[in-house]
């Protein structure tokens, strides 16, 4: 069966983060074998306490938390794009594993799809 990774790495304000998160719905809802990584600014999207509504937009902090339940299981966050942001894994909204660049170039050769957005 086709599997999909979805690499997300914008921050929480730019549109491909809402397209990453949509991707990772559908892809989940429709049955497929979804994982979800957040590397680079898109670690950023898992920060806690963020105010969406200060820049007149929707949070993405609770259609995040949907993930679980349309069955997305492989939630990580990059090990090294959180320490590059000064943040750690305990700063996240989302209970996600943490991954390094090791675990990460295993994940890629696992899902017979990438996506990068």
């Amino acid at each position: 069966m086709k599997s999909v990774l979805i690499i997300t790495s914008r921050p929480p304000t730019h549109i491909a983060a809402r397209e990453a998160l949509d991707l990772a719905l559908a892809s989940a809802a429709f049955g497929v074998p979804t994982g979800f990584l957040f590397m680079g600014d898109g670690v950023l999207q898992l920060r806690k306490g963020q105010d969406a509504s200060l820049l007149q937009q929707k949070s993405l902090t609770a259609n995040l938390g949907a993930l679980d339940m349309y069955g997305v299981e492989d939630i990580m966050v990059c090990r090294h794009s959180l320490a590059e942001r000064g943040m750690n894994i305990k700063q996240c909204s989302l209970a996600a594993d943490c991954v390094d660049s090791a675990q990460i170039a295993v994940l890629l050769e696992h899902y017979s799809e990438v996506v990068s957005l």
